[in-house]
């Protein structure tokens, strides 16, 4: 599917702030779009090759916009802070680990449809390499497993505030939800059920019903109406992901390139070689995280074990791009 010429003329004319905000805008509109629970697997594979066209322009001939895109578009870390210090008398913060901008539109309906009213829907950006512990650490926390029981301590940015971190059915997290004003809940679901499937061969097609099944659950919404009540409420995540098993198979030199370099994930620490490659594969960003090499665009290769077919890490619009939803009841 070619690109709108409009968009293409803001990709390559005008600034990177500009062009970001554009392909933001364009990758939520592609996403967020309503969905049924009879169709929603092959829905989200059509919309997944629809953003293809955007990923592949982005590392073929506008690739130097990955340069700017720590700077360009606000990180979730530094948005939830900003956030965090309206003056709301009470709020919560649920992270669902790995949801990306694929799921949005089951948390678009399920608020309307029960009743809470929606204040915003955008996206925001992961830390580069899109990984738990930086974006944990972004937020001054030691990791996601130190906010588990109320131990988040007082180190970190979101403060004051009542912490949990597990893996638990929705109705237990209810009940785990206390009476303090200001609550974060960092759930480990979908990242968990995601690389569950990796190596399945069709792991979108099952991720998307696991996610059909409980974001439309009355036991999630449940306990999003029990942090809901009385605060202000922010769903979002620490990245999101790449379904490689829609991804066409690198060969010959780029292919060697691309195992050494990364063997079965998308990003290396520190400086390294990019390859001699003209579009490029991979690029070095510098992040508040440090230097780190990362997989460029929609490409996978032979490894030992074989390749995830859902991962993150490297530098496409569904791996990197939060989906961040504000909400009351």
């Amino acid at each position: 599917m070619p690109l709108d010429r409009v968009l293409l003329d803001t990709l390559t004319i005008s600034s990177p702030v500009e062009a970001w905000r554009q392909i933001i805008s364009t990758a939520l509109e592609i996403t967020s779009k309503p969905l049924i629970v009879e169709n929603a697997a092959s829905e989200v594979i059509k919309r997944d090759r629809e953003i293809g066209t955007l990923d592949h322009c982005l590392s073929s001939s506008s690739w130097d916009l990955w340069q700017d895109f720590g700077d360009a578009v606000e990180r979730t870390s530094d948005r939830l802070v900003r956030w965090w210090a309206e003056p709301y008398s009470a709020k919560a913060v649920l992270i669902l680990d790995g949801l990306s901008l694929r799921e949005l539109p089951w948390l678009m309906q399920g608020a309307t449809d029960r009743g809470f009213t929606l204040h915003e829907v955008s996206a925001s950006a992961s830390e580069l390499p899109g990984e738990t512990d930086q974006f944990a650490h972004a937020l001054g926390m030691a990791g996601r497993s130190k906010l588990q029981n109320n131990g988040g301590g007082s180190s970190h940015k979101l403060q004051p505030s009542q912490t949990e971190a597990l893996d638990l059915p929705w109705k237990d997290c209810e009940a785990l939800v206390g009476n303090a004003p200001n609550q974060i809940f960092w759930h480990h679901w979908p990242d968990a059920k995601l690389h569950d499937g990796s190596g399945a061969g069709h792991g979108l097609e099952q991720l998307t019903k696991d996610v059909a099944e409980r974001l439309t659950s009355d036991e999630f919404w449940d306990f999003v109406e029990r942090l809901a009540t009385g605060r202000r409420l922010a769903i979002t995540s620490d990245h999101g992901y790449a379904a490689t098993g829609h991804f066409p198979d690198a060969d010959g030199e780029v292919s060697q390139f691309l195992k050494q370099t990364f063997s079965s994930g998308r990003s290396s620490a520190g400086a390294g070689d990019t390859g001699p490659f003209v579009p490029p594969v991979a690029l070095q960003i510098n992040s508040p995280h440090g230097a780190h090499l990362l997989a460029l665009g929609r490409r996978k290769w032979r490894s030992a074990g074989g390749y995830p077919t859902l991962t993150h890490g490297g530098l496409s619009l569904l791996e990197v791009l939060s989906p961040f939803v504000e909400l009351t009841k």
